[in-house]
């Protein structure tokens, strides 16, 4: 029996093999990123890329699909560690810092969809520039106290000019568990029919709603 059974089932063979062949691109291996990398490849996505700089640390914990003897080792590693054991995928695993200037070297060419969880403006800024330069799509995610929002690049702009990467600051795992959820679902529309969904999430009352 298939690993997917159930999401073909759900999905029908035609969107399931359309899944299977595209190429996505996730940068950061954090909350967001982490989760939804994960969520991506368990419904049948099989070609992965993820980069992150970061290391695991304790506080990562209960948002993050890692574990305590995972502390110090490198978060995308991990991750596609984690993945290959779990289902047989293999994730492209970059531990490298994104910037402006080797954008094009650690995105593959090939990637279909960019996906941008930075928690910094400047990393987000340089996904902006590399997708408006290159065309290729780019879905930015990002949250705030009980809200979120799932962007298309087109209609995106970076909160700030600033290098804003703040480590204390307040965050619910049933935003995170939403947010990824919805951001899937929003990756697998686009997939199947190339409309492309700006939408807000908010915590408190449980409201999606476009963007």
């Amino acid at each position: 029996m298939s690993i997917f059974f159930h999401e073909q089932l759900y999905r029908t063979p035609e969107i399931m093999a359309r899944m299977r062949s595209f190429p996505v691109t996730v940068c950061g291996a954090g909350a967001l990123g982490a989760n939804l990398t994960e969520s991506l490849a368990r419904m049948g996505f099989s070609q992965l890329s993820t980069i992150d700089r970061d290391r695991v640390e304790e506080r990562n914990l209960s948002t993050q699909p890692y574990y305590r003897s995972d502390i110090g080792a490198f978060k995308a590693k991990i991750l596609a560690n984690s993945l290959y054991r779990a289902i047989g995928i293999k994730i492209n695993a970059k531990t490298k810092e994104l910037t402006s200037e080797n954008s094009g070297d650690l995105i593959d060419s090939k990637t279909r969809v960019i996906v941008d969880t930075f928690d910094n403006s400047i990393a987000r800024q340089a996904v902006k520039d590399y997708c408006d330069r290159t065309k290729i799509p780019g879905l930015h995610i990002g949250m705030a106290s009980d809200y979120a929002e799932i962007i298309w690049n087109e209609n995106y702009r970076v909160p700030s000019p600033s290098n804003d990467d703040i480590c204390d600051y307040p965050l619910a795992r049933n935003l995170v568990t939403l947010t990824v959820a919805i951001a899937c679902e929003t990756l697998v529309t686009f997939v199947a029919t190339g409309e492309r969904k700006n939408l807000t999430v908010t915590l408190a009352d449980l409201a999606i709603a476009p963007y």
